[in-house]
């Protein structure tokens, strides 16, 4: 694929990533309280995998990293709303074994350029480190929110996600501005204001 297509890939998963945190502001903004709505979900297990594999499409492991580790958290959380029990059962399939097939198809004659990944010349290794600490922090907001509501058996975004967003999300745009990176730089700059304005609404909510 040309860069302009790899590009183009990237920019449509974190359109739909920004696009789940509008319509989750908007319906946080209509109750003036934080909502989980159902749409959260279903759009980020979509975007996940747009950008999975366009982090593997431009050699970047702490972007598959990240992708990697939520993507079954948004199969909980819809599992925890009843909405993953109305998919049909093919889809359901399917979406169990897509990162099974990314992974088979990741090998090349069996053997997984792990060197390419971790020792790619375009991203020194003190970045590498850089971006992967940031989608770990980044991605630990879902193994936080995932502990969270599985206490309350209801799918829901505590302050702690938001929190925890907002860190990794400004880790990620410095590792972004070090990358020249404008995928990540786009979709961060404005995920971060609506972690700020549910920050603020968590608090109002739960003072």
């Amino acid at each position: 694929m040309s860069s302009w297509e790899v590009y183009t890939l990237g920019f449509i998963a974190q359109i739909l990533f920004s696009a789940r945190l509008l319509f989750q502001w908007i319906a946080s903004e209509k109750q003036k309280k934080v909502l989980t709505p159902a749409s959260f979900w279903k759009i980020s297990l979509f975007a996940s995998f747009l950008l999975f594999v366009y982090g593997y499409l431009r050699d970047d492991f702490a972007i598959m990293l990240g992708q990697a580790l939520t993507y079954f958290i948004y199969i909980r959380n819809l599992q925890l709303q009843g909405e993953w029990k109305k998919l049909h059962s093919v889809m359901k399939w399917f979406l169990y074994l897509l990162p099974v097939i990314l992974f088979i198809y990741s090998y090349n004659n069996n053997t997984y350029d792990v060197h390419k990944l971790f020792f790619n010349e375009a991203i020194p290794f003190w970045l590498l480190f850089l971006g992967s600490g940031a989608q770990v922090i980044f991605t630990f907001r879902f193994v936080y929110q995932w502990y969270f509501s599985e206490r309350v058996r209801e799918s829901i975004l505590p302050m702690g996600f938001w929190l925890l967003s907002l860190t990794g999300a400004t880790l990620i745009l410095v590792y972004a501005v070090l990358r020249k990176d404008p995928v990540l730089l786009i979709g961060h700059l404005g995920g971060s204001i609506i972690y700020v304005r549910n920050i603020i609404l968590s608090r109002k909510q739960y003072a």
